[in-house]
């Protein structure tokens, strides 16, 4: 029932919810996301523009020189880190996926930067894989929401997730809960007086 009711509320918040990050092709949402990480989606939109409109291709970016990457994505943090992430991901997709990024969990593991949340993120925005990310937003609403408990890691709480929701509507509440937890459910200060969950909140007396 608790289930059915935070479903029902998250659709009526966000009914079509949609990635926050912008992109145009495969490679350019796979490269946004990692650049994602420890940094926030409009930071990272601020900095793809003036990656993609520099560096045209993939060819052009696996040759990109580093310290024009790292100059250009400064903003988002971890720039020397992310910026040879980049120029490899983009050797990888070109020199070894035939200029596609696969859909191939083992294959996507192997590229620097990409981990499972990044993965699952990628295929269901992309390839409309279904799957579960579990980023910060989705941790602290699940646990707040009595979806996992505190203790669980973020694949434990994957799974659960993965076992509450439908499997068709993965993606789509994955989405919800990022959003949820961005505007609503946040990190500090949430807004707790007008929420319909408050009522399965395990932290609404801390916060209210």
């Amino acid at each position: 029932m608790k289930t059915n009711e935070i479903e029902n509320y998250l659709d009526y918040l966000f009914p079509n919810p949609v990635c926050e990050l912008n992109y145009n092709k495969d490679y350019e949402l796979l490269i946004a996301i990692v650049l994602s990480a420890q940094s926030t989606d409009k930071r990272v939109n601020s900095v793809t523009p003036l990656i993609f409109n520099k560096y045209k291709s993939l060819e052009e970016l696996k040759e990109a020189s580093l310290s024009d990457l790292e100059e250009i994505i400064r903003p988002v943090g971890s720039f020397r880190k992310k910026a040879a992430y980049i120029k490899e991901i983009a050797r990888i997709i070109s020199e070894e996926c035939a200029g596609k990024v696969p859909t191939d969990r083992e294959k996507l593991s192997t590229f620097p930067g990409v981990g499972r949340k990044t993965i699952n993120v990628f295929l269901s925005e992309f390839y409309q894989i279904p799957a579960i990310a579990v980023d910060t937003h989705v941790e602290r609403v699940s646990k707040r929401l009595g979806l996992a408990k505190n203790k669980d890691n973020v694949l434990e709480i994957e799974l659960k997730l993965q076992k509450k929701f439908k499997k068709e509507v993965w993606a789509k509440r994955h989405l919800q809960m990022v959003l949820f937890g961005r505007y609503y459910c946040k990190a500090i200060k949430p807004s707790c007086y007008d929420c319909q969950l408050i009522n399965i909140c395990k932290e609404k007396k801390k916060n209210i």
